[in-house]
């Protein structure tokens, strides 16, 4: 027989579970703060499955699962949502983790929020022009700005220098 300490644990496992799904769904929010606006089909459209389940509904690709870990040549990282510059190859380190990593953005191309989908708080960095989802910060980087800008491979492009 089913008790009331059982039926209310598992009803707040339920409840649980259901907020985090939500929360690790939902799709950026005001859209039209961004410069860039697109339906949900506009976006489905022009990104593949992977892109679009990594910059618009703000899921985590796998680690170790992006070529641009080991990207080593000069260039610019650009946004895949909008294609706008939103790091240098000059600031990506390598941070063991198994996404391309960055002690610093470039000027004006990123925005952050909090997210709170492992129920602890996490600062979310998207594009400031398009809103897509590109990963998190941490403050557990390398010299001289001590922070680590983690990032999903699949919500960037790399645009190599120009041969000289």
């Amino acid at each position: 027989m089913l008790d009331r300490r059982a039926l209310l644990a598992g009803a707040g496992a339920f409840a649980l579970i259901a907020a985090l799904r939500w929360l690790q769904t939902g799709e950026v929010e005001a859209a039209d703060a961004f410069e860039v606006h697109k339906s949900d089909s506009e976006w489905r459209a022009i990104l593949s499955k992977p892109q679009y389940d990594v910059l618009r509904l703000r899921r985590t690709e796998a680690p170790g699962s992006s070529p641009l870990n080991e990207e080593k040549r000069k260039g610019t990282f650009v946004c895949a949502g909008c294609e706008l510059a939103v790091f240098s190859s000059e600031t990506k380190f390598d941070s063991k983790t198994g996404w391309p990593s960055f002690y610093r953005p470039l000027p004006n191309a990123i925005g952050t929020s909090t997210d709170h989908v492992l129920l602890l708080p996490r600062t979310e960095v998207h594009c400031r022009r398009c809103g897509g989802h590109l990963g998190h910060v941490f403050d557990d980087g390398p010299p001289p700005t001590g922070l680590r800008y983690c990032m999903n491979g699949i919500a960037l492009k790399f645009v190599p220098d120009a041969p000289a």
